[in-house]
């Protein structure tokens, strides 16, 4: 006990020390300038680690010329709290660059600068005259991806004509995507109109935003999608109707699950997995005729979907 003890006091003792080594190297860090500079106060770390920031003249470089994408998205990147007006002309020029993750750093980088951007006659007000007027589709379709980047409200009424109005399935498709980024429906429900769109893209983009934005009350002009000619958007349309439990799909949904009136095997799976999630007891059994599916994805869907019951 007594050997225990002094082991104990020795203990004490030792931790007294080093409290008082490190009061003492404290007090001694204390009297330093913390103020003298990065070099000093990361003095141990590798140059590679630190941030190294864009300088205005190299934020202008990559706007000239022929310039990777890669280092024009380093430099904006780092070049995010960089003050540059003079910067704002060439960098607006990247939104109109036929590589898509140049334009998406662009819009980016420029929507952080609230007074040169959005002032009246600035980028915002030119991409919005662009995207109503240009007779260039490729130039509205990249218009409408700029405005979703830009995170502003007031782009959803732009983006959202531009979706039920513009003839190209193009621009449609970049306005569909960029209604889905601004997380909005559009003021008249435009998202839910896209879903009968005539090209299949723009109604799979349509798709996408209705179960990624936060509201969405178009929900019945997915159920119709059951019927769609395209196997993708009828699959796709099945997904999205289970993850939003669309107890008022579960008729159509059944009926996607049979070989006899559902070809493709994708489709039966998805619809089968939906009916799970959904979780209706009047589809149980159309979950259970699919455990005798000829396809095995189907039979494996129809096996988890049962447990959900």
């Amino acid at each position: 006990m007594q050997l225990k003890a002094k082991t104990i006091a020795s203990f004490i003792a030792a931790l007294g020390v080093l409290g008082m080594t490190s009061s003492l190297v404290l007090a001694d860090d204390e009297t330093r300038n913390v103020h003298d500079g990065r070099a000093s106060v990361y003095q141990h770390l590798h140059p590679d680690s630190l941030e190294d920031l864009s300088t205005p003249a190299s934020i202008k470089a990559v706007t000239m010329g022929n310039v990777s994408p890669s280092r024009i998205w380093k430099v904006l990147e780092h070049g995010e709290r960089v003050e540059c007006l003079d910067c704002i002309p060439g960098v607006k020029r990247l939104l109109w660059n036929n590589n898509a993750k140049t334009r998406e750093i662009a819009a980016w980088w420029l929507r952080r600068r609230i007074f040169g951007v959005f002032g009246p006659g600035e980028v915002y007000s030119e991409v919005v005259t662009t995207l109503h007027q240009s007779s260039d589709e490729r130039q509205r379709a990249y218009a409408a991806e700029a405005l979703g980047e830009f995170l502003v409200h007031a782009g959803v009424k732009h983006v959202a004509q531009a979706l039920v109005e513009d003839t190209s399935p193009m621009v449609r498709l970049s306005a569909a995507r960029a209604l889905t980024r601004l997380n909005h429906q559009g003021p008249n429900g435009e998202l839910a109109a896209a879903l009968s769109d005539s090209d299949t893209n723009v109604r799979l983009a349509a798709l996408e935003g209705a179960l990624r934005i936060h509201v969405f009350t178009g929900v019945d002009s997915i159920v119709k999608l059951i019927d769609d000619p395209s196997y993708e958007v009828r699959r796709r349309a099945a997904r999205t109707l289970g993850a939003m439990r669309a107890s008022d799909a579960v008729v159509g949904l059944i009926l996607l699950t049979s070989p006899d009136s559902e070809p493709e095997a994708s489709v039966r799976a998805a619809a089968v997995a939906a009916l799970g999630r959904i979780a209706d007891a009047s589809s149980r059994d159309a979950v259970s005729a699919a455990l005798d599916d000829p396809d095995q994805y189907v039979r494996d869907a129809a096996r988890i979907a049962l447990q959900r019951f």
